[in-house]
């Protein structure tokens, strides 16, 4: 009967952003003035596997 429309949205406009490659299968899209370095230092830093930590 009464269906909900989906919302719409718009996917950011690439020109404005640069591609850091973080390894072969994995780029990130960061601001232009950003530090691609520092950007590729915080993605390995908060997807780095975390170390098995048994507190029994």
């Amino acid at each position: 009967m009464n269906e909900k429309k989906h919302g719409h949205y718009e996917s950011p406009n690439l020109g404005k952003l640069q591609a850091v490659e973080i390894d072969r299968k994995t780029t990130i899209f960061i601001a232009l003035d950003a530090d691609p370095v520092e950007a590729k230092q915080r993605y390995l830093f908060r997807n780095e596997p975390k170390a098995a930590n048994p507190s029994f």
